[in-house]
């Protein structure tokens, strides 16, 4: 695709890369939490922003998983196991209901002086829910 017809072209797609690839190796984040550092989008933006991206990208995006702890499953139902793959290569680890604990994996956001560098907002950092599964 070229320039305006590439939605990965405008600027909310690419600040949501760029805060993507500041999830470290062996850590995870949610579409929730991507959205509210970059500021102006919804976690499904997130998600499109992710899917769209082309084989071979640096982008980090099996880094990215939902609320639940859990990897959610492109459209027409591919990539779950090659991101648990990768997740695992990292040494994320998942429990026996294919979650992973955030208070063990979880990013707790970019340093803020990179926020403020980027023109990020700096704020409070994002935690996740401390919601317990049964």
């Amino acid at each position: 695709m070229n320039g305006m017809n590439d939605p990965l072209s405008k600027p909310v797609y690419q600040r949501i890369l760029a805060v993507v690839r500041q999830i470290p190796r062996g850590q995870v984040a949610t579409y929730g939490q991507i959205a509210w550092i970059e500021g102006y989008c919804t976690p499904r933006m997130v998600g499109y922003a992710l899917a769209g991206l082309p084989e071979g990208n640096d982008v980090p995006w099996q880094r990215v998983i939902n609320s639940g702890g859990r990897i959610s499953p492109r459209a027409d139902g591919s990539g779950t196991m090659e991101q648990r793959h990768r997740l695992e290569e990292e040494g994320v680890r998942f429990d026996a209901e294919d979650r992973v604990d955030f208070d063990r994996f979880g990013w707790h956001g970019p340093d803020p002086t990179w926020l403020e560098t980027n023109g990020f907002a700096v704020g409070a950092p994002y935690r996740h829910s401390k919601r317990k599964w049964k």
